[in-house]
């Protein structure tokens, strides 16, 4: 109040001291806001960017780190799987030999059965027919008797008895 006192309603148009009074207000001010706002408030916007920063780098070099992770596990998991598939398709390549060898030996054992048994039967009709033709004319005369009803000779011929 005591400044308005010293203008005294006029309208000067040279500066007089209360402009050096205004301009030391105004230093004053914007010292003591720097000191109290805007220094507090610059630092802690400061933190947070240094924070937003730090943690957006540190969430970019993990997200790195996983996309790193799952390239590695993807590329695993194919190696296995065209290890699993090498060794199904191993398996299956011994199981066919195996069922080959298998076939073979039963083919084998298969035609020795055979051979062995075609001389069997040729062996027992060779002796069927030694039979037969030690026991035929005695059995031609048995026959000859019954139908007959008389005895025949040994020769073929009928006994010509009257």
């Amino acid at each position: 109040m005591i400044l308005f006192a010293l203008a005294e309603n006029s309208i000067q148009l040279v500066p007089d001291g209360t402009l050096l009074l205004h301009i030391a207000i105004i230093v004053v001010m914007v010292v003591v806001l720097n000191l109290t706002l805007f220094q507090p408030i610059n630092g802690i916007l400061g933190q947070r960017e240094l924070q937003t920063r730090g943690r957006l780098t540190e969430a970019q070099s993990t997200l790195a780190r996983v996309k790193e992770k799952i390239a590695r596990y993807e590329r695993e998991l194919r190696e296995a799987r065209a290890e699993g598939y090498r060794l199904m398709e191993q398996q299956r390549i011994e199981a066919l030999r195996e069922r080959e060898q298998q076939i073979a030996a039963v083919k084998e054992e298969m035609a020795r059965l055979i051979t062995d048994q075609k001389a069997m039967l040729t062996r027992q009709a060779e002796d069927v027919r030694q039979t037969l033709r030690i026991e035929a004319p005695r059995i031609g005369l048995e026959i000859g008797f019954r139908i007959l009803g008389r005895p025949l000779s040994e020769s073929g011929n009928p006994d010509i008895r009257s």
